[in-house]
């Protein structure tokens, strides 16, 4: 028992744990920093081949550098979600200029839009596009419904359908939006919308809001024919205009029959 006492105590032991530990470190870098390096370089590609992208179809209004111009705002700071919403919802590029930007079919296709919204993030500092552990649903769908109602409901339409603003705009539709590009909306403020940033509305609540608005989508209507969800306007009317319409018919059909 002594021997193998003084053996485990042997100065030899020490230089051996270090030598171990050495390599073990060596290995773990070796590992990890290769994976690293390939990312920086792939987006460093994204970013280059996104501003051949952008000098192609965007300069001509968002200036050379963008940052602005005559014929649209500076891009500096908006970050790659704003830059993935608007592409990638086919408001931009703007084919005509109005009083607002419409929703359209996109112009570039999924990596094309990467590129062209990591070539914008090396402008300046802002939001970057969402994971999808966020957009995909999964959050608490009766909060969502009262953050939805509280934020939302005044513009979009108690059930997401979309309403009429001032001056010709609109808040669209938001059954047929995918849930990132609800939840990049919400962080960029597109159009007339607000910005709702993490101080307002912290990625959870967003998550609850796009699972919200997942569910109405799926869900089906115990009423009846749900007329588009649109609200107490156009039911009123249709009851007015159609209701009481057949009633007036048939009250003339039986008067008559009478005579």
């Amino acid at each position: 028992m002594s021997s193998l006492v003084a053996r485990r105590r042997h100065p030899a032991a020490i230089a051996i744990v270090l030598l171990l530990g050495l390599i073990i470190t060596g290995g773990l870098y070796a590992a990890f920093a290769p994976k690293n390096a390939d990312a920086a370089s792939s987006s460093t590609q994204a970013a280059s081949a996104g501003h051949k992208l952008f000098l192609s179809n965007c300069a001509t209004c968002h200036g050379l550098d963008g940052a602005g111009g005559d014929g649209g705002p500076s891009l500096v700071g908006v970050g790659a979600a704003a830059v993935d919403f608007q592409v990638g919802t086919g408001r931009m590029p703007l084919a005509n200029p109005g009083v607002q930007a419409e929703r359209g079919t996109p112009q570039f296709d999924n990596k094309e839009t990467s590129q062209l919204a990591a070539y914008v993030a090396t402008l300046g500092e802002g939001p970057s596009v969402p994971s999808s552990s966020l957009t995909s649903g999964g959050g608490d769908i009766a909060k969502g419904g009262e953050l939805f109602r509280v934020n939302c409901a005044m513009c979009h339409n108690f059930a997401g359908s979309g309403g009429a603003l001032t001056r010709g705009k609109f808040a669209p539709n938001l059954m047929d939006v995918s849930g990132k590009h609800i939840y990049e909306a919400m962080l960029t403020g597109p159009q007339s919308m607000p910005v709702f940033n993490n101080s307002n509305l912290t990625p959870q609540d967003k998550k609850d809001i796009v699972s919200f608005l997942q569910n109405v989508k799926a869900e089906s209507s115990p009423g009846g024919w749900s007329m588009g969800n649109l609200g107490p306007v156009p039911e009123g009317l249709f009851a007015w205009t159609i209701g009481i319409g057949m009633l007036i018919l048939i009250a003339v059909w039986l008067g008559k029959k009478a005579a």
